[in-house]
Order: structure tokens, then sequence, then C-alpha cells
């Protein structure tokens, strides 16, 4: 809906050659968003034969266009288009929902889904906020609602299954300190407000968000750069690398969380840091991440995003693709790892939608899952934002002694919206 213009329409899309399921099979699903993300994530539900692609929502009405002609090229048939999600929801015959709008609006879309009796896939960060996060969390309880949040790495291949066994198995004696990276250094080009394209509902895309003027350089593809509207690349590259650390030490709440940075490596307009250190204090173990503009020495053969476990014994370092073990300096290339224990996964997609038809509210993403482990990052980017050391409640979700950054657990919604 709300990214960047719909790409990927000349891409091929193979749909197995096999008996298409009887309707009463289908699951019925509508997309909210098909701009960059959308569509690509749109053209990975089309892949599956028993997906019906029952409705297509955007504010902007050249990604809508653009992703009802990818189902027609695809699939032969015209879904309906909508630029108002709330009016889905109305539709009996929708089963679930796909929301790849930016984070300020997951919590509203996702939550009227769930009350509406929709499945929910939800790109990731999960929430805005904290408090956006909860209420997430707590509705798909309390209307037990299949959700999948769109961390797709957790279910890519082995590669994290056999980080978490290594770490668990304790081939790399007690972990006393995990640290994750992301490099980052793109500069977005400081133009001008522009004249509001008359295919986007501005005021809409804006939702809860603070009133501003149209400006191309806040909307659409680059809105994870101010915090109207996100917490940044920070926050979103959080979700997909912290989340093997996060699932491999079985993290919770910490103790405490601290994070310094800033805008040091590129000059734009644009307001969420391209350096920032976070730590999180644990009672055993020290979780850190980092967004630099280039690895952590020693391992720029890793790439542009890791992981690092630090153990007693050993360490272990992956990225989304591939592990080693090393010990004192030196790589094990003979290690030998421990039996697979964790089932393998039929995808990201396919787990969501076979919970739909078994009722499995415990994918492995559910939007509780996605709610613990984006509170992490959400309470680094507070640590940040206020400038010093916070100590948190988790039973109360509230920082202790601290109201002032208690302010950013949640925000005041923009008239008339509500959550």
């Amino acid at each position: 809906m709300f990214l960047g213009a719909a790409a990927g329409l000349a891409t091929v899309i193979h749909r197995p050659l096999l008996a298409q399921p009887a309707p009463s099979d289908q699951v019925q699903l509508a997309l909210i968003g098909v701009g960059g993300m959308g569509t690509g994530r749109l053209a990975e539900f089309m892949k599956h034969p028993d997906v019906r692609i029952a409705a297509i929502c955007d504010v902007d009405r050249r990604h809508r266009d653009a992703a009802i002609a990818l189902v027609q090229s695809t699939l032969g048939y015209a879904p309906p288009g909508e630029g108002d999600f709330r009016r889905l929801l109305t539709n009996k015959g929708i089963d679930a929902v796909a929301i790849q709008t930016p984070d300020h609006w997951h919590a509203i879309t996702a939550v009227r889904a769930m009350e509406a009796g929709k499945d929910v896939f939800v790109e990731k960060p999960l929430a805005y906020s904290v408090a956006e996060g909860r209420a997430m969390a707590d509705a798909s309880t309390r209307h037990a609602r299949v959700t999948q949040m769109g961390n797709h790495i957790h279910n890519t291949g082995r590669n994290y299954r056999n980080v978490v066994e290594i770490v668990r198995s304790g081939s790399l004696g007690h972990v006393h300190r995990v640290h994750c990276w992301r490099t980052w250094d793109s500069t977005l080009t400081n133009g001008e407000p522009a004249t509001q394209p008359a295919e986007l509902d501005y005021d809409f895309w804006l939702g809860p968000a603070p009133k501003r003027p149209y400006e191309p350089l806040r909307s659409h593809r680059t809105f994870r750069n101010f915090w109207d509207y996100s917490g940044g690349t920070f926050i979103d590259f959080w979700c997909h690398i912290m989340d093997v650390a996060v699932w491999a030490l079985d993290l919770g709440a910490p103790r405490s969380v601290s994070a310094m940075g800033g805008r040091f490596v590129v000059a734009d307009r644009t307001e969420t840091p391209d350096t920032m250190e976070a730590m999180l204090e644990y009672p055993k173990v020290l979780a850190s991440f980092s967004l630099r503009p280039a690895p952590p020495p020693g391992f720029a053969h890793m790439g542009g995003i890791g992981c690092v476990f630090e153990g007693s014994e050993g360490t272990l370092v992956t990225n989304y693709g591939k592990h080693e073990v090393w010990v004192k300096g030196k790589q094990v290339e003979d290690f030998t790892p421990p039996a697979p224990s964790i089932p393998d996964s039929p995808g990201h997609l396919r787990e969501f939608l076979d919970g739909i038809k078994a009722r499995n509210l415990e994918t492995t993403c559910n939007v509780r899952y996605g709610h613990r482990l984006t509170k992490l990052g959400l309470l680094s980017n507070i640590a940040y934002r206020t400038g010093r050391r916070l100590e948190w409640d988790d039973t109360r979700e509230r920082f202790v002694g601290d109201g002032e950054a208690d302010k950013y657990l949640s925000r005041k919604f923009r008239k008339p919206y509500a959550l």
C-alpha cells in the first residue's frame, strides 16, 4: 500500500502444475499494501494453488492497478480493488489478510482484521510501538486468530535451525555475549516538497501519524527514515537477524537497555540513525546490535548482516545463509553439529496457510513471538532517543521510574484514527 512503486511485473511466477483445489479448500486472501514489499508478497502467495487472491487494497491507485494486473496475467482473473482496508473487512468471504503497510499502520489494520474474524500475516517489524505490539498480541489470543510476522529468514532453509541447535547443545559452552550487526550507509536525495500524485490518498497514507505536507522523501519506500512512521533501518533489520539470537538463547525481556548513535555517515534530511549501538543486559548474557557502515573487524567475509555468539568454549558466527564455528581464533573446519532437533519448516507462507486450515495458532512467528522480538528493538530505540540507560519492568511493560521514557511506549493517534 504504501511502499514504493510496484515492481517485478515482468517476473515470471511459476505455480505448481497440480490440480486446483476446490473453491471451498482455498484460502481467500486479501492483500493490504501492494507496493514494493507488497508486490513481492503477492508474487509469493500466488505460487500456492490453494490461495485465491480475493482482493487488493492500496491507498495508491497506481500500486493497486499494477497488482490487479499482475494477478490477471498470472492467474487469469482480476480481483476487486479497494483503497480503504476497512471496507474489505466487512466481506465475510475473506479468510485472511496479508499486511504490507508502513509500520505506523500495522496495529490498526491487524487488530481490526482480527476483530472481523480474519487471520493475519503482517510484515516485520510487528508494530510501531510497544503498546501497539501488545494490542496485536492480545487481539490474536482474544479472537483466536492464526498469525505470522513476515521475518521469513526464520523459516528459510536449515541455517537458523542449525545455529539454534548448536547453541542449545552446549557446544560453545556458556554463551555470555551475542552481537548482531547490519551495515547501512544509504543516502537519500534531499528533494523539495513536490505535488501530491492524484492517485495517492495521502491523508489516509498518513493515517494515525501527524499531519505533514506531502513530500516524496517521507512516503512509500523511504518512510522508514522518519520517526513519524517507523523506528528506522535499525528496527527493520533487528527482526531479521536478532531473531536467531532470541530464538537460540530464549531471550525474553532485558533488565536494562542502553543505546547511542546518530547520523554520522550520511548527510541528508532523514531522522533515524545511520549508526547505532544498542546493549541489552540479561542476568547471564549481554546482547547487542550494531547499525554501522561496515561489518565488525574480522567478519567482513560474512557480509552486511550477521550475528556472533561468544561462548566459554567457542564462538559461532552466522548470517542468513551460513555459519562458522571458531575455537581459539581458528575456524573448526570439521565441526560435528548436534543431531537435528528442530523440524524443518514447510516455508514461511506455507506454515501460515497450513495454520489457517488446521487452526494452529502456534505458528513459529505468530504475533505473540513477534511482539517479544520487536519489543526489544523498540526499547533500544527509546534508549537511543532518551540518551540514557533504562531499566525495564516487563510485567508492567513500563520503564522503572522513568515517565519520560514511558511516553515513547505508545503514541497519540491523529483523529479520527484509534486502536
